[in-house]
């Protein structure tokens, strides 16, 4: 099984700033920033090995993720819960992650991500007691 996750957050990093092909520009800065030590909060990078075997992969144009892809990102979420003692999907006090990509399949990742979020704070975010937007 390959590798299609990288964690960064919390002083270390799982990959590095040199890889930009792996992890594209905002991956590898944030790799290499919390490499330094600089404060990043939590969180993790899908490779763009993922992104081109979506876009090879799949019928009518829509595209499948890699096999054991979704094992991986439940482990990468469970040690982000774990570091910021927050659960996703919490009612009270949900875990919400920034997800940030060009890629043509980061709007499924986004509804699959958003999905951790209650309704009631799903319509309005800005307005939640959380203090979320």
């Amino acid at each position: 099984m390959s590798k299609h996750i990288y964690a960064f957050g919390g002083g270390s990093a799982e990959g590095e700033g040199s890889q930009k092909d792996l992890l594209g520009g905002k991956g590898a800065g944030l790799a290499a920033m919390s490499r330094l030590g600089i404060p990043v909060p939590p969180g993790f990078t899908l490779t763009t090995e993922v992104c081109t075997y979506y876009q090879e992969h799949g019928d009518d144009g829509v595209g499948r993720y890699p096999d054991g892809l979704e094992a991986e990102l439940e482990e990468h979420l469970r040690r982000v819960e774990e570091m910021l003692g927050q659960r996703f999907g919490d009612p009270q006090d949900p875990l919400l992650f920034s997800v940030r990509s060009g890629a043509p399949w980061a709007a499924r990742v986004r509804r699959r991500l958003r999905g951790g979020l209650p309704p009631d704070r799903n319509r309005a975010p800005g307005r939640s007691p959380g203090g979320i937007g």
